[in-house]
């Protein structure tokens, strides 16, 4: 569920009271081990951190006006969110990742980047620091670079095979005309 929120101020006024809680208590984690060249601001709807077009223009390569997005916290409709794409594209950092939930106790709902919870109880926030911590920008960019590289240059790896072809039905053949 995307904010037209111009602010994270603004997005975080606009939550009830016990979704505002939890969301600034993910976002203090993050903005306490985000390296500091990363930037906060509202991106895509929510709020988000990312690398600034200053420290890499090229920005992000399916919206180059957008910056390069790192990590982005969101209340939706039935949970709250944490995309956090280093987790899903590193394997090295997933792995940690993983393991370092998993002994926490606690359940990991989690898609390929998305951190599902509905409230704050259900996160274990030193390890989302460590997490955030584990990817400072240069690490970003170079890591970026490498999967865009790889996705560029092996589009047939991107694409779903399409089903074969159904032959074509038999036309009848046309009948003998009697003059």
């Amino acid at each position: 569920m995307q904010s037209s929120a111009k602010t994270v101020k603004d997005y975080l006024a606009n939550l009830p009271t016990d979704r505002r809680e939890a969301i600034q208590a993910v976002r203090q984690t993050i903005l306490d081990n985000l390296d500091p060249t990363y930037e906060e601001g509202m991106q895509y709807g929510m709020i988000g951190y990312y690398v600034p077009h200053a420290v890499y223009p090229p920005g992000y390569h399916c919206d180059p006006k957008q910056p390069l997005p790192f990590v982005c916290l969101a209340s939706q409709k039935n949970y709250m969110s944490l995309y956090m794409g280093c987790v899903y594209g590193d394997s090295e950092l997933a792995k940690w990742f993983r393991a370092e939930w998993a002994k926490t106790g606690k359940k990991l709902d989690m898609g390929k980047s998305c951190i599902r919870f509905k409230k704050l109880d259900d996160l274990p926030l030193p390890v989302i620091g460590g997490a955030i911590a584990r990817m400072p920008v240069k690490k970003l960019i170079e890591f970026y670079e490498k999967c865009y590289e790889t996705m560029r240059k092996s589009p047939a790896k991107r694409t779903k095979s399409k089903p074969a072809a159904k032959p074509a039905a038999k036309q009848a053949k046309p009948s003998a005309r009697k003059k």
